[in-house]
């Protein structure tokens, strides 16, 4: 009796399946699995010698794939004026200049002298050229820079204003 459901069930199903138009009775099409998002039939439940969809992917990949989804590329590429400074401008500038802070495209750089800051104006635009090659464009649109802050002679927190350190002889 077992035998009989059995035979039944598989002629019906190659009816269905030369229905449908499927091929011959003993081939298996491929089993699409919703799972992968790929839309890609898969043949067995492992993989062979290629590559799959399921081997290890380096965590650059991943991560790549992951900010461009949850849409923190933008972000990321403001960050990463911070952390590539030295390799985006060169040892010699990043040695004496450093980013502040980067807003609407505007890159705040304090530098150590007031020479280094006129030498860094004028080399404003190439500096823009290589922070636009390294990043993409758009992340750096302009740059401010300041040289060193002057000291201040405001000693501690009750201050009388007056002339400064020049009152102390007369």
């Amino acid at each position: 009796m077992a035998r009989d459901a059995l035979a039944a069930a598989r002629a019906a199903a190659s009816e269905r399946r030369a229905a449908a138009g499927g091929g011959a009775a003993g081939v298996r099409k491929p089993v699409r699995r919703g799972g992968t998002g790929l839309g890609r039939a898969r043949r067995r439940g492992w993989s062979g010698a290629g590559a799959d969809d399921r081997d290890p992917q380096p965590l650059g990949r991943l991560a790549s794939r992951l900010s461009g989804d949850r849409g923190w590329a933008p972000r990321l590429a403001n960050g990463s004026v911070f952390g590539r400074w030295a390799e985006l401008v060169g040892a010699e500038v990043a040695e004496h200049a450093r980013p502040e802070s980067l807003r609407d495209g505007v890159l705040t750089v304090q530098a150590d002298s007031t020479a280094w800051a006129t030498q860094l104006r004028l080399l404003q635009r190439q500096l823009l050229a290589r922070l636009a090659a390294g990043l993409g464009d758009g992340v750096v649109t302009s740059m401010r820079i300041h040289g060193p802050a002057a000291p201040s002679w405001r000693r501690g927190p009750r201050h009388v204003s007056g002339r400064g350190p020049r009152d102390t002889y007369g």
